[in-house]
């Protein structure tokens, strides 16, 4: 008995002292020059067979054995640094690396790089990154550098037309993008209805672009999330960045508080071709402005203290009769901590507000509407072993929805004055996640999320006979609005609905050799909140809609497998996916719905489903004087909404039918070439197949007046979009030691003119008396030129 109570104590023993024997590398990893943390730099320790990477905060941490190693710690667009280091005892090391001497230019602070080669041993898939440099060397419209336009690049990811606003990915709706610039919520991404991005590339620090194997620490929407952080500011010296371009304009400040310990950036941008309107005597005038600004304080070398905030308005007025303004605020307040060398953990509140007014002068109507959300997170990252780390947290969220303010708009209106009931509603959930190295070949991330919703009085709900808002009407063969039976009222946060999820999350990566890999993915996402949008409608229109016992939350289930390879050491990379996707709850209008000033939405949504799968490409060279990648998707997005029951038909009979924003095939082609110091050229091809489009199919008389019948929804497409952009850069002086340093920038957009549709309208020829088909294009060939500069 004694020596089996011995063994297994002897190995318990030996275990722990072995265990003992292990001391931890903690610490941060910045650009040398201004002190800013870089996100996801490599350090790699080859005598033991281990890297890590920095996380969201530049900070990392990796176990060892005691002993002598050789530190190498590479980025892109960085010089890789090499150090000889000793470790007896655990130990926080910060390091700085340089920037290398070609990417010394205008763009002071590059973070990733697209054109890097593809990291096979991560489970990490359908994640892309874009490196500001990279963006800014693409051609944009009006020559205004576009974060947005530049991630249409990549494969998976369209939008619904030229001009629109926001994107889509993977057959999403542009509602199931999580946009977070600094962690708050962005809720409409676009200036001048998608001319240019909220997004000044100046401030912009990191970007990353999850499709699918989406982390369990995001949620709240089902599509994609697009995580943007701004810039830090520079510690240790004064630093100004800025262009003026022909539409607008644009200046950073940066520079530090306290010498290495503070610092702040602050940055605006403004357009003002409304003013040359004016001057032609234009009745139309179009503009926008934004400020980003971020201030961050290190307390000591275990706590730091951030402010961020983001400003926009967009101000639109067509000749008087119809008039649009919106806008995004937000502001963060962070705190990261640093318990131990193993453990790291941030802190955020949040406030996110987006308002949106329409007056349409013909209507008489002047309505406002605005959704806020009060967001607190508590995340921790928890480095176990060089084999397994931890990430979970709690997040909540209190949303404040305004439907509608409604005023008069005119002498002559004849609307009255009204408020559309507020509406309040709660989100709360907790997540837990892993990264885990099985072996050298398996590797994986697994975790859960599990996520609450409430809708929250004070509020007059509305009831119905059998609960249906919508009825149809067998005899007429259409769906109607409802008829309320009576109402129930809530008092201030009484619960009206609750709802709760679990969301399991899956990445596994198997590699094959050092230079290929396969992975595979599953995430389930809920999604609460409802961008209520009818593209048919004749006025734009955004109002965000909680979920309720009519409106239900959409829940997405998504798999992809995916195969990864590098060639030639990484000049040259390959990376295929495929995906499928399935959404339960997915919101269909009634024919004829009526959205402006609806107190009652849910009498023209049903509950439908839809569905999206499809195969992406993307093949990249690395190196050299030209780089760049090839992207192709093809794909299908479609929705359904069956009948309630045996004597209901649903939307278009019951049918799938292709969602709005379907695109068959999707082809860019992306090219960088740097043919001097002083010269580079970039370009951009892209074709999509024409989105959904609903025509008529016949036509009939009624009193002298000819009505179009229209065929099953979306049967038909519009002409194929395709368009070729090109730009130039020149560098006078790109050696130049001088402090002031300044480049030229020309670009085309739509080099041969093509007339790309928006959309087709139907009409009759006042002339002929035919009926014809109208194409409505935005743009036609735009040139433009830019200048950028640096003191």
């Amino acid at each position: 008995m004694k020596n089996k109570f011995y063994v297994p104590l002897f190995i318990t023993i030996s275990a722990l002292a072995f265990a003992q024997e292990k001391v931890t590398l903690s610490g941060t990893i910045a650009n040398k020059s201004n002190n800013e943390t870089l996100i996801g730099a490599t350090i790699s320790i080859p005598e033991a067979n281990l890297s890590a990477a920095t996380n969201s905060y530049g900070f990392y941490s990796i176990s060892l054995p005691k002993g002598d190693y050789t530190i190498i710690i590479t980025f892109p667009d960085f010089e890789q640094m090499e150090e000889k280091i000793s470790l007896t005892e655990s130990v926080r090391r910060n390091f700085v690396i340089a920037e290398s001497s070609r990417t010394k230019s205008i763009d002071e602070v590059v973070i990733t790089k697209s054109s890097t080669k593809t990291n096979i041993r991560t489970p990490e898939m359908s994640v892309n990154k874009l490196s500001i440099a990279t963006i800014k060397k693409m051609p944009a419209v009006m020559g205004e550098v576009d974060v947005l336009k530049s991630i249409l690049q990549l494969p998976g990811v369209s939008n619904a037309q030229e001009g629109a606003s926001g994107f889509n990915v993977r057959g999403g709706a542009a509602d199931g993008n999580l946009v977070l610039l600094d962690e708050a919520i962005v809720y409409n991404t676009s200036h001048l209805f998608g001319f240019f991005s909220v997004f000044n590339s100046d401030v912009i620090k990191d970007l990353k672009l999850y499709k699918g194997g989406i982390p369990a620490n995001f949620g709240g929407r089902i599509s994609s999330v697009l995580d943007i952080y701004q810039k830090e500011g520079n510690n240790k010296k004064f630093h100004a960045t800025g262009g003026i371009g022909a539409i607008s304009s644009r200046l950073l400040v940066e520079g530090p508080i306290v010498k290495e310990k503070s610092s702040f950036v602050i940055g605006g941008r403004a357009s003002y071709a409304h003013l040359f309107l004016k001057l032609a005597d234009e009745p139309n005038s179009a503009y926008f402005y934004d400020l980003n600004a971020k201030l961050n304080y290190k307390l000591n070398d275990k706590n730091s203290l951030y402010l961020s905030g983001y400003f926009g308005k967009d101000d639109m007025n067509f000749n008087n009769s119809l008039m649009n303004d919106y806008g995004n605020s937000l502001i963060n307040v962070r705190w990261n901590h640093i318990f131990s060398d193993k453990l790291f953990s941030n802190a955020s509140a949040i406030y996110s507000n987006y308002d949106y007014g329409l007056k349409i002068k013909f209507a008489g109507i002047d309505w406002k509407s605005t959704i806020k959300n009060y967001n607190f997170k508590y995340d921790l990252k928890h480095y176990l072993s060089d084999k397994l780390n931890l990430s979970y947290g709690v997040n909540s969220i209190y949303y404040q929805f305004n439907p509608g303010t409604i005023k008069p708009f005119g002498e002559n209106s004849p609307v009255r004055p009204d408020q559309i009931a507020k509406k309040n509603a709660m989100e709360n959930a907790i997540y837990i996640s892993a990264e885990h190295k099985f072996s050298d070949k398996l590797s994986a991330t697994y975790g859960l999320r599990y996520s609450s919703f409430m809708r929250l009085g004070a509020e007059e709900v509305k009831t119905y006979a059998n609960n249906e808002a919508v009825v149809y009407n067998p005899e007429l063969k259409i769906y109607e609005e409802g008829t309320p039976t009576g109402s129930i009222s809530y008092g201030k946060n009484k619960k009206i609905v609750d709802y709760g999820n679990l969301e399991p999350r899956l990445g596994v990566a198997y590699v094959l050799d050092d230079n290929q890999s396969i992975k595979a993915s599953y995430n389930r996402m809920s999604q609460y909140v409802h961008l209520i949008s009818n593209t048919a409608s004749v006025s734009p229109l955004d109002i965000w809609a909680p979920s309720d016992q009519f409106l239900k939350p959409q829940i997405l289930d998504q798999v992809a497998l995916g195969y990864f390879r590098n060639f030639n050491n990484g000049k040259y990379s390959l990376e295929v996916e495929t995906f499928y996707k399935k959404i339960k709850n997915r919101a269909d209008y009634i024919d004829g719905a009526e959205l402006i000033a609806n107190k009652n939405i849910e009498q023209v949504m049903l509950n439908g489903e839809s569905r999206a799968y499809g195969l992406e490409l993307m093949a990249k060279k690395n190196t050299g004087k030209l780089t760049g990648w090839l992207s192709y998707t093809l794909s299908r997005a479609e929705q359904r909404t069956p009948g309630r029951n045996a004597n209901e038909p649903g939307i278009n009979n019951g049918e799938w039918y292709r969602a709005n924003y379907d695109k068959t095939h999707n082809f860019s082609l992306t090219a960088a070439y740097q043919l001097t110091k002083k010269w580079s050229f970039g370009g951009i091809f892209t074709y999509q197949t024409g989105k959904a489009a609903t025509y008529p199919n016949a036509k009939y008389q009624y009193q002298d007046i000819t009505i179009a019948s229209y065929g099953e929804r979306n049967a038909n497409s519009i002409p194929a979009y395709h368009h070729l952009d090109l730009s130039a850069t020149w560098t006078p002086k790109p050696d130049s030691q001088k402090r002031w340093k300044g480049e030229w920038v020309f670009s085309i957009y739509n080099v041969y003119g093509r007339s790309n549709a928006a959309a087709v309208n139907f009409g009759q020829n006042l002339d002929t008396g035919l009926s014809e088909a109208r194409k409505m294009s935005i743009f036609g060939i735009i040139p433009s030129v830019t200048y950028n500069f640096k003191f």
